[in-house]
């Protein structure tokens, strides 16, 4: 077999100068490099990326709990989520009350988390939802001691300045795929909106986290493209996700993604994102298992989510934090959040 010519031996050392001592991201044509590494060379790969992560984050972890306030009926066709109103996903309609959200932020610290995340599967929110959000942000930061942050798709100016003004200090808006390949995963709204609400969440004062999935049949040179863009944004934080595909979706049938690649995209994703919170997020338990969950957090991840996702189930949380001190490394303090 003829190894691509874009996988030269030299990324690794490029890499090492560029990234680990100078703190430069990678351009989009090496983190495709990167991508393309030969298997051989992944255990270089990750162990860089690790060193990348310590020099440039620190050796901390940041645990986050997410809850949905709304849960599917959502007008919007992402093809890869089961929320999604337009197709076929056995996920029924739901709403939280404040009651319950305040639990659910108290379960999520007892677990160790700094960061709870409130969800709404819609394309934005509407006065309604704005208003429950507003108060149960309220309610949370009265009861319990935890960042609050929030993701409720696109903004007005208004909104996002509203939410900041909450005590909302985090908002995460995805870019979800590269821009080439953005038309082939969702029709509903364009990359270029969900860019504007990225720009939007920053002027407001919020951090911004915006990552992306991988896996949903985009090439290896989209992904690349992804973590650029992502890189040109600057945000707080990076979710990665990795398709877990749902059946009734549209990308429902698409295989899972394979470990080596997983940890691959991983360790990209840190060279392109060097001082970035990395965020280990949907699909990890499916695509890498409990190994390979290890081998990411000593490629170049420093936070996860514990516990359940959106739709899918994650693993026990205790799990993650028993891992995290098996591997020695500290959860981050809540006043290192704050």
């Amino acid at each position: 077999m003829n190894i691509p010519p874009g996988t030269r031996p030299g990324i690794v050392a490029t890499a090492r100068d560029q990234v680990l001592e100078r703190g430069e991201r990678l351009t989009e044509e090496q983190i495709l490099q990167v991508l393309q590494t030969p298997d051989d060379r992944l255990e270089d790969l990750l162990a860089l990326a690790h060193e990348v992560r310590l020099r440039w984050c620190g050796p901390e972890v940041e645990v986050e709990g997410i809850v949905s306030l709304k849960t599917g009926g959502c007008p919007e066709d992402c093809h890869f989520c089961s929320q999604s109103g337009q197709f076929s996903s056995p996920v029924r309609s739901a709403w939280l009350d404040i009651p319950q959200l305040v639990e659910a932020a108290k379960q999520t610290r007892a677990t160790g988390a700094t960061e709870f995340c409130i969800v709404a599967a819609v394309r934005g929110p509407d006065a309604r939802l704005m208003s429950q959000v507003l108060e149960g942000v309220k309610a949370i930061r009265a009861a319990v001691d935890i960042q609050v942050a929030a993701s409720l798709g696109l903004l007005s100016p208004e909104q996002a300045a509203g939410l900041a003004a909450a005590g909302v200090h985090r908002y995460n808006h995805n870019l979800e795929a590269a821009r080439s390949y953005f038309p082939q995963v969702v029709t509903t709204h364009s990359f270029a909106e969900r860019w504007a609400t990225c720009l939007l969440v920053k002027q407001a004062g919020m951090e911004l986290c915006c990552g992306g999935l991988v896996g949903m049949g985009e090439t290896v040179a989209q992904r690349a493209e992804l973590a650029a863009q992502l890189g040109q944004l600057e945000p707080d934080e990076v979710p990665l996700n990795f398709l877990n595909p749902r059946p009734g979706t549209p990308f429902g049938d698409l295989p899972v993604m394979a470990a080596r690649d997983a940890l691959r995209t991983i360790a990209a994703f840190r060279l392109a994102l060097p001082r970035t919170i990395l965020r280990y997020a949907g699909g990890r338990e499916l695509t890498l298992g409990d190994l390979g969950t290890r081998d990411g957090l000593l490629g170049g991840i420093n936070a996860l989510i514990v516990g359940n996702y959106l739709t899918t189930l994650g693993r026990d949380p205790r799990e993650d934090l028993a891992l995290l001190a098996d591997l020695q490394m500290p959860v981050k303090a809540l006043n290192a959040t704050l």
